[in-house]
């Protein structure tokens, strides 16, 4: 679901949120239109509404981890987690994850990207069965990096209670789940930079 159609309906910081975000054509390749949120980073005001949107949404559903996709759910899990209570346990690109007797075994799930395959792994450790578990990264395409991180967390008996992302294509509009979770998004992808 998209924000400004539930419950944030007219909220100005989602149109400052979708204003900061740059957009690079044609990368990584022909008719991709990137959607860069390292710009949305410099803008102390809407970085934080970001933030802020969804810690409200998740400060009360006693959430015990934020899950963070790589590399930029980095940039907004660690916030959201240390202010709703939560650990934030990172899902890395392959062979990121060190594995020693103490850390712990890397479980891995393959994907399909737009215009590629990649993997995620977690350490089997970071997170216990039962445990409630949101997932953020900044953009859902097609939904494959969302679902391999709901298939690695429910491997170790996680209970998945939704995905968030930043930016979500249009396509996604209406459809509120992922592979039967709730999927929450802030704004649609901008087509062009100001």
């Amino acid at each position: 679901m998209f924000a400004g159609e539930n419950g944030l309906q007219g909220d100005p910081r989602l149109k400052a949120i979708s204003d900061a975000i740059g957009v690079v054509p044609n990368f990584p390749k022909p008719g991709i239109m990137f959607q860069d949120i390292t710009t949305l980073l410099l803008d102390h005001k809407a970085f934080k509404d970001t933030v802020d949107i969804f810690v409200d949404r998740y400060r009360d559903m006693n959430i015990s981890v934020v899950a963070g996709v790589e590399a930029r759910g980095f940039l907004f899990g660690p916030s959201i987690a240390l202010a709703i209570g939560a650990k934030f346990v990172p899902l890395r690109k392959p062979k990121k994850l060190p594995v020693f007797e103490y850390v712990g075994k890397v479980i891995s799930e393959k994907y399909v990207l737009e215009y590629g395959k990649d993997c995620l792994e977690m350490h089997v450790g970071d997170v216990n069965r039962g445990e409630r578990a949101i997932i953020i990264d900044d953009l859902v395409a097609t939904g494959g990096t969302l679902s391999a991180a709901i298939r690695l967390l429910e491997r170790v008996g996680a209970e998945v209670v939704e995905c968030a992302c930043v930016i979500g294509l249009p396509e996604f509009k209406g459809q509120c789940r992922l592979n039967g979770k709730p999927l929450y998004i802030l704004v649609e992808p901008r087509q062009q930079t100001n």
